[in-house]
């Protein structure tokens, strides 16, 4: 990547801050006006009638809470670009085909979701979509989005339904795992950029590996999901894109279908408040199973309880406003314990906007079944 000229780089920050700016101003917009119009029209009977609510109005004091994480939020991303972590033209790389394509989708599925959310029809599904072989947790319509996770028109409209969700902010939620991810392939630096092995967990419609693959041009990438309509939208993606096209593999996270020890790192981004307990620690364990040691697990999801306590009310109207049926479990669980349980070592924790990150790592000296880790102390020291 060629050093910019002095000129270019306030230019270039410029630039950054208005696409950020422009983006937040939109979505509060959409959402302002979809909403206005749902409601004045809801008692005209052309919609369902909106069901009584227990979300709770925020405060002006939580309102600029919220807007100082996402200026940090876009200080830090600017910081890693110019820092040359990744590369400046990811602060870029919003699919605008997508969006001039199907914002007028989005804008007429809302009556959808609305009748949905307000009819508590959380399995509802087109009568193409077949549903069976899947877990049971994974059959519904999470934030009452059409199809669920099943269909194509879903796949293609679900980018742009976060971003908006997000005030234009996803993405740059999604790029902080990039800083943790090279700092921790750096264990590794006796491979070759081509050998390096990276899996994606609940890859979707492939962002997170799209933002891989501007940072590591070179490394060898990996994607599962339970989806295939979403894995579709992801090789569509992905294939726009110079070099090696990652494997994409339908599988189950509980069962990831690959040999022990093999990836060089994991990601997984905004999966985990979506299982049951149960399922999370299931995860975390195949994860462990298939890095390497001296490898790591790098997780990107909602925030929570213990560390964001003056985002409550904003945790609890999620809760309230979209079909999360396991979220209010996952602010309250304790995922570092998990990872510990799973095998995981060194594990921290970061909090960005309205995300929160684990980084892990898999001990190169694992304790055998005959041999506990108290007995390796007391080897060590004698």
């Amino acid at each position: 990547m060629s050093t910019p000229s002095p000129l270019s780089d306030p230019l270039t920050k410029l630039a950054y801050q208005a696409l950020q700016q422009t983006k937040g101003v939109f979505g509060l917009t959409h959402k302002t006006l979809s909403s206005r119009v749902l409601n004045a029209i809801a008692p005209m009977g052309i919609i369902a009638p909106r069901r009584d609510s227990a979300a709770k109005p925020l405060s002006p004091e939580l309102f600029a809470k919220v807007k100082q994480r996402v200026d940090q939020l876009q200080a830090i991303d600017w910081q890693d670009a110019e820092e040359g972590i990744y590369p400046k033209e990811l602060l870029f790389d919003h699919p605008w085909g997508d969006f001039l394509r199907f914002y007028p989708l989005v804008c007429l599925d809302s009556v959808q979701i609305w009748n949905r959310a307000n009819q508590q029809q959380f399995q509802d599904f087109s009568p193409s979509v077949d549903t069976s072989g899947y877990p049971q947790y994974y059959v519904r319509n999470f934030h009452h989005q059409t199809d669920g996770y099943f269909s194509d028109f879903s796949a293609n409209i679900y980018d742009l339904q976060v971003e908006l969700l997000f005030n234009g902010s996803a993405d740059a939620m999604r790029r902080r795992i990039l800083a943790p991810l090279r700092t921790s392939l750096q264990a590794f630096s006796d491979v070759a950029p081509k050998a390096v092995k990276i899996l994606d967990v609940a890859c979707g419609t492939g962002r997170t590996l799209r933002m891989m693959r501007g940072m590591l041009p070179q490394a060898s990438l990996y994607g599962t999901d339970l989806s295939p309509a979403y894995l579709r939208k992801a090789n569509q993606l992905l294939s726009e894109l110079p070099g090696e096209l990652p494997q994409l593999t339908q599988s189950n996270a509980e069962e990831l279908p690959y040999v022990e020890n093999y990836f060089h790192a994991v990601t997984c981004v905004f999966l985990f408040h979506e299982l049951p307990a149960p399922v999370r620690q299931k995860v975390f364990e195949q994860c462990f199973r298939v890095v390497k040691p001296g490898g790591s697990l790098i997780i990107c999801d909602s925030i929570q309880m213990n560390d964001s306590p003056e985002l409550v009310p904003v945790m609890e109207n999620f809760a309230e406003n979209f079909h999360e049926p396991f979220y209010r479990n996952y602010i309250q669980d304790d995922l570092s314990d998990r990872l510990c349980n799973a095998g995981f070592v060194d594990i921290t924790e970061q909090v960005h906007f309205m995300s929160k990150y684990w980084i892990a790592r898999k001990p190169i000296a694992a304790p055998t079944d005959n041999l506990s880790k108290q007995d390796l102390t007391h080897a060590a020291e004698s």
